[in-house]
């Protein structure tokens, strides 16, 4: 177990941090199948990391990390920004630079965006798109590697952000979360683990680290270990977690093919949602963790859940042939529901569904299945086209590369959408909700480009 290293003060927090741990999980009220009682594990007393401060304020680059072998151990250790240029419309090519790029990701409000290179991270505002900062940490020649960041998340705006190294270089070990203060312009702390780390999120009051069959929820104030949680394979790091304050509701995949577990640590309950009968590729929740929405590995049709009581709320036809859904996103208002998957097409689809009271959620039927079956021919015209034609789907779409893998979240403008690609690409497009049809492309921006060419 590594001796975690004295801290210097933390800058001041405006803001602090509440500090609210779920009651003990053991004597979680569970639906559907018990769950096994978290493994105890053992946890080093550390001082508790600097408290997120209420915005990012860039600084030079430079990075200590306190070096540990443990498997499970935790460790803490002591802008101006380019004006981009319009990169050609949704006609042009992948950008070159692309190539450079492991990861994107929107922060918890939609307002920012990270991206992680092969020689460090950048940090984008979307409305209006700016470059607020980027750390070249393969030109810091410290020891630890190369550049390479394979996940970056942010914690809304605040100096705070989790890092993992990736790629064929990775600037940290694959297997580690380093905490990153972009006050000191260092890591402040570290989470070590016994296999890669798939994905990683984060609120206020806690750290979620997704590995491949299992997560581990910590407390943010002192990195203690709060709940894991088994799960089926995941080696996309599916998870997300609410944002308001108050109660958390996490979601990850179940141990069972088509199936979320959804935890309600206010309510002390677990809930499992047989979602899909194929394998779930992709899940959102809302912000205030209400509703959910999943597709599964055909892609064809996404199911919006009420997260409380795990009952089918409203489903929406992608298209007919299969897809690999790559991400979803609910507006502010859960008014609409965004999709984007490998066929390059954004769709914005509406939501029927009445938010003001979960006693108001009404179950639909059964759901449809993903393949129908087709023997005998009359019973398939009779049975499936139907469902077919009555299908709900898009009122909008904004149509970019296939094959190229985006993003998708709503943008604080009204009826606005943000589209962030692995060419390089960042798309803000606007779409009528009353005649729907092709969006309007506002803005188009190579995020890649050098900053001196900005």
């Amino acid at each position: 177990m590594a001796t975690p290293a004295a801290a210097p003060p933390a800058p001041p927090n405006p803001n602090p941090v509440p500090d609210e741990p779920p009651p003990p999980l053991p004597q979680q009220q569970q639906e559907e199948a018990p769950e096994p009682e978290p493994e105890s594990e053992s946890e080093p007393e550390t001082p508790p990391p600097p408290a997120p401060a209420t915005s990012i304020e860039p600084t030079p680059s430079g990075d200590e990390e306190s070096e540990s072998d443990d498997s499970s151990s935790v460790s803490s250790a002591a802008s101006s920004a380019p004006t981009p240029a319009p990169a050609g419309g949704a006609a042009g090519r992948p950008f070159p630079a692309a190539m450079d790029l492991l990861h994107i990701s929107f922060n918890q409000d939609y307002g920012c965006f990270a991206a992680g290179t092969k020689s460090g991270f950048r940090i984008y505002n979307c409305d209006p798109f700016r470059e607020i900062f980027r750390r070249d940490l393969a030109a810091e020649g410290d020891g630890s590697g190369g550049g390479g960041i394979g996940v970056v998340e942010m914690l809304f705006r605040c100096n705070i952000l989790a890092l993992v190294g990736g790629g064929d270089n990775p600037h940290y070990p694959p297997n580690k979360v380093m905490i990153w203060d972009d006050h000191q312009s260092r890591c402040i702390g570290e989470l070590s683990f016994r296999s890669p780390v798939r994905g990683v999120r984060l609120r206020r009051d806690r750290i979620i680290v997704v590995l491949e069959n299992k997560i581990f929820v910590y407390n943010f104030a002192d990195l203690k270990l709060v709940h894991q949680i088994e799960t089926a394979p995941n080696p996309k790091g599916l998870c997300a977690v609410s944002q308001q304050p108050g109660s958390i509701v996490l979601v990850c995949p179940g141990a069972q093919k088509g199936q979320v577990r959804v935890e309600h640590y206010g309510a002390r309950k677990t809930k499992f949602i047989n979602a899909h009968t194929s394998r779930v590729a992709c899940f959102a929740l809302s912000q205030d963790g209400r509703l959910i929405a999943t597709a599964s590995t055909k892609g064809t049709l996404v199911r919006i859940y009420n997260a409380a009581e795990g009952n089918l709320l409203q489903e929406v036809r992608r298209g007919a042939d299969r897809a690999e859904i790559y991400s979803l996103a609910f507006s502010n208002n859960l008014q609409y529901l965004a999709v984007s998957s490998d066929k390059g097409t954004i769709h914005v689809f509406n939501l029927k569904i009445n938010v003001g009271s979960n006693a108001n959620d009404k179950p639909m039927p059964a759901p449809e299945p993903e393949i129908p079956h087709i023997s005998p021919p009359l019973s398939f015209i009779k049975g499936v086209l139907p469902k077919y034609f009555h299908s709900e789907w898009s009122v909008a779409q904004f149509r970019l590369h296939e094959g190229e893998q985006y993003i998708v979240a709503f943008g604080h403008e009204k009826n606005t959408v943000a589209v962030v690609g692995m060419d390089g690409s960042f798309n803000r497009c606007q779409f009528d909700p009353v005649n729907g049809g092709e969006m309007l492309q506002l803005e188009c921006y190579n995020f890649l480009k050098p900053s001196d060419q900005q």
